[in-house]
């Protein structure tokens, strides 16, 4: 089913524990996107030709997927990108640099991804609006009091993963939106960690804005979504002009498509939604809920062996049930550059340094980490070749050192 797994590395089968960075895909997936290039390779919208139109059905068929699977009101509110990182660029650079004014005030979290952190930092400089930071729990948590007293009459954005990718937490979104709606302020989502891995609902999450990327949800890279509401995208600047999303062209002046074409200027990213309409059916066949369902129980069963290991650390919530399927951890006086080193000439793919998301080591008092993340295709035996690989890689280095 994943064709990429059925091989060897460094002469061990494959135990592949680096989904939160991209995940693996599956062969409906990538049957898709060969039968676009094989059988109907044309630009989609403008042409009327045979191909053109195959092409723009299947385009525009996967926008009402993807509609579809997080409940959105309608395709209008469903913005093709380049994945997360664009997507929520895309709400700083056209919503925040229209609406904010010194003295105004961006919420975020220290848990959040550099893609999340970064293009606040930008926005709040030019506008002079000032960035906060909603502190953690011990345990690497948001409490909904700490949320309360960070969000305040002046705070008119605040953006939060719903999924951690270092510490695995689920953040309570639709309670955190709830607050900030009670401020006047909008709720930005980053879905970049959860849309792969649990139903996503995002009227009742009550979100203004949701982004995620086709990669980690067994689609293809270079593709992701923005979702927006309808009445604040249609108020939204695009921040990219040119082909696709134009109406009329003048000498001195031009108007805009109607949503959603008017985010998606120049040749759209055609074989990557196609490709990502494959995975939202391939995910949907399974369903979501049991896929989180599925996760927590391996989440579980790798804490409990993982722990049983002296001098190993796990870092975030110690109840499998509060995270999604990702184990962050560092082994006593093993660098965990030198960890996944050693994992790998065993066949085993984690991921070891900040995984951009720098506040977060600082707040954890650590420079990097080494990452265990888990998808569909993962199952107890992987786990069992991981903490083999991590009982190896102690002894190597207390023989060694």
């Amino acid at each position: 089913m994943f064709p990429i797994l059925d091989q060897e590395v460094n002469g061990h089968p494959l135990v592949y524990l680096d989904s939160a960075a991209t995940s693996q895909k599956p062969v409906q997936v990538i049957e898709a996107i060969d039968a676009y290039y094989r059988e109907y390779n044309s630009n989609v919208h403008r042409g009327v030709h045979t191909l053109g139109t195959r092409a723009t059905d299947k385009y525009e068929g996967a926008r009402e997927k993807v509609r579809k699977f997080i409940n959105a009101t309608s395709v209008q509110e469903v913005i093709f990108t380049r994945g997360t990182t664009t997507a929520l660029n895309t709400v700083a650079a056209s919503y925040g640099r229209a609406n904010l004014r010194e003295g105004d005030e961006i919420v975020i979290s220290y848990m959040e991804h550099h893609s999340n952190i970064i293009p606040w930092q930008q926005i709040a400089r030019q506008t002079g609006a000032l960035l906060k930071y909603v502190p953690l729990q011990a345990d690497g948590t948001i409490s909904l009091e700490d949320a309360r007293e960070t969000i305040t009459s002046k705070t008119k954005i605040v953006s939060i993963m719903q999924v951690s990718n270092v510490l695995g937490v689920i953040n309570p979104i639709k309670e955190i939106a709830a607050i900030a709606h009670e401020h006047g302020a909008i709720m930005v989502v980053d879905g970049a960690q959860s849309a792969p891995h649990m139903k996503i609902d995002v009227r009742e999450l009550d979100c203004d804005f949701f982004a995620f990327s086709a990669h980690k949800m067994c689609g293809p890279t270079g593709i992701g979504v923005l979702y927006g509401k309808k009445e604040l995208l249609e108020n939204m600047e695009p921040i990219e002009f040119g082909g696709e999303m134009i109406d009329f062209v003048g000498l001195q002046e031009s108007t805009w498509k109607e949503l959603p074409w008017k985010f998606e200027a120049g040749t759209p990213i055609i074989a990557g939604a196609i490709g990502l309409g494959a995975a939202i059916d391939f995910i949907s066949e399974i369903g979501p809920e049991h896929i989180l369902e599925y996760e927590h129980k391996l989440t579980a069963y790798a804490m409990e062996k993982m722990s049983s290991i002296e001098g190993l650390t796990i870092y975030g919530p110690q109840s499998a049930d509060q995270r999604a399927g990702v184990v962050t951890f560092n082994l006593e006086e093993v660098h965990p550059h030198d960890l996944a080193t050693v994992l790998d000439a065993e066949g085993i793919a984690v991921r070891a340094g900040h995984h951009c998301a720098q506040p977060l080591m600082k707040w954890l008092d650590v420079s990097a980490t080494a990452r265990a993340s888990f998808y569909l295709y993962n199952t107890e035996q992987d786990i069992d070749r991981l903490v083999d690989g991590l009982v190896k890689t102690k002894e190597y280095f207390t023989n060694v050192f």
